[in-house]
């Protein structure tokens, strides 16, 4: 794993349409028993280097219900990103994962990866690629039927702080998904 992690660290097949150029950032261990799948690292994250070090990550962790010292141990969490380089900036937020980061390098990691117990998918990007047809039309579908995809996904909104406002228009994900989520997590363990 090791060798393979340390080929995605020199990984610049997307360089010419990354405004801050390449920067992979990605986490994983042959023993990683839960596997984050999200959208791409964002400006801080870029900065920084570790995964999920923003407001996201503290969501995520929070919804989970574990701390810095579990999220952050490789032989317990995988953490791999659609796009491993920030996109930059859109109109409305972060640009789209680039398509070529899941194709080229998923499967030589996940293949890596003894025997993975669960796998988040977050966000639509992660839920249309791995779900393929499975997948609803809308995110709030795929998680408002998250058990369709159980024992081995479970689908996730992002843990952006800009859905907040579709947290509090979806109570039943608080009250239903979360504990549920956590569950899981712990019975990964």
């Amino acid at each position: 794993m090791n060798e393979l992690l340390s080929e995605i660290s020199r990984c610049n097949i997307c360089e010419k349409v990354l405004p801050l150029g390449p920067r992979p950032i990605v986490a994983a261990h042959s023993k990683s028993k839960i596997l984050i799948i999200g959208q791409a690292p964002g400006s801080v994250v870029h900065k920084t280097g570790i995964p999920w070090d923003d407001k996201s990550g503290d969501n995520l962790r929070k919804w989970m219900g574990i701390d810095d010292s579990v999220f952050y141990d490789a032989e317990k969490i995988a953490l791999i990103p659609m796009g491993f380089c920030y996109p930059g900036r859109g109109k409305t937020g972060d640009n789209p994962p680039t398509k070529k980061c899941a194709p080229k390098w998923h499967n030589p990691i996940i293949d890596q990866i003894e025997s993975p117990k669960l796998i988040l998918l977050i966000g639509k990007y992660a839920q249309d690629y791995y779900l393929n047809n499975k997948s609803k039309k809308t995110l709030t579908e795929n998680v408002k039927n998250y058990q369709d995809y159980l024992p081995k996904y479970f689908v996730l909104p992002h843990p952006s702080p800009r859905n907040n406002i579709w947290q509090a228009k979806n109570e039943w994900f608080a009250k239903d998904v979360l504990p549920s989520l956590k569950q899981k997590i712990q019975q990964a363990f």
